[in-house]
């Protein structure tokens, strides 16, 4: 019988949808989505990779109660993620990153996708924050990268549904985790929010030019102690393989000569909200 994972009490006889969102938009957590990540760098120098993850999708309010013995291979953590004081939780630490951008949701759902920690280790390339108001309608999506070199930085996005979002110059990122790149460019995002696919894109532009776009693709799958047990199987120690990937990537890359971005101070943790003028639903065609 497979045990499911819900977010009230660690008894694990509730299904998922006893919690099922209040948010008309929102879908209903906690849920796995194993993935294949991929990224194709096209310039200066041509470069594919690929590998296999995966994230959960969760309510921040409402985390998953994973059963004791798995909690070594999905446990969430607040302080892996945004900037906040110390003993911040995650809404608190949500919450912050919004007012730096005069937006306040009190009340309102915010559904997470997340690496979590596994044997105490976290990584997340890419973590998403869809926020709500109370109505249940999307209002903004925060975006949140880290980098190889531990430094972490988040960007405000308006909600802009199928469309991409145009989120920041490339150079405030200083994207030590992208090498290839110079001091010059903009990031598009495509983040819808997940329902059955996950099915997410972020790309590199200099001008009408993509230099380097990065996927996650991949199918919901109900949230079990079952299902953890197996991603450990498939995909074991998925932050460290994540790292290793990353880290792998941007030595090939230098192999082949691509000009590393000088490294910011180790563990920095950077705001880069939208900038004025850049609107949702900017795109780009890739050439």
């Amino acid at each position: 019988m497979t045990t499911t994972l819900t977010t009230t009490a660690v008894s694990a006889a509730v299904p998922v949808a006893a919690t099922a969102a209040t948010c008309r938009s929102a879908p209903l957590t906690p849920a796995l989505y194993p993935t294949r990540v991929s990224h194709l760098h096209r310039s200066p120098v041509r470069h594919y990779g690929e590998h296999r993850s995966y994230s959960w999708l969760v309510d921040i309010d409402d985390l998953p109660a994973v059963p004791r013995w798995l909690r070594a291979f999905a446990r969430f953590e607040a302080c892996d993620h945004l900037h906040g004081r110390p003993g911040d939780n995650l809404r608190q630490r949500v919450d912050a990153v919004l007012a730096e951008d005069g937006i306040a949701l009190p009340g309102g759902r915010v559904v997470a996708l997340l690496m979590p920690r596994v044997l105490g280790r976290s990584f997340n390339p890419l973590s998403l924050f869809w926020c709500h108001d109370r109505t249940g309608a999307l209002r903004a999506v925060i975006a949140e990268v880290q980098t190889i070199r531990g430094e972490r930085h988040s960007y405000v996005l308006p909600p802009s549904g199928e469309s991409q979002a145009a989120v920041a110059p490339a150079r405030s990122r200083r994207a030590d985790n992208t090498p290839f790149a110079d001091d010059q460019g903009f990031f598009l995002v495509s983040a819808p929010l997940p329902g059955e696919e996950l099915d997410l894109t972020v790309s590199l532009h200099d001008g009408d030019h993509a230099m380097m776009v990065a996927t996650w693709r991949g199918r919901r799958r109900r949230a079990s102690a079952w299902r953890i047990l197996l991603t450990q199987l498939t995909t074991p120690l998925a932050p460290q393989t994540a790292e290793l990937a990353m880290r792998l990537q941007a030595v090939m890359l230098r192999l082949r000569g691509v000009r590393q971005t000088p490294a910011p101070v180790s563990g920095q943790s950077a705001r880069s909200p939208l900038p004025a003028g850049w609107a949702a639903g900017r795109s780009l065609a890739a050439s």
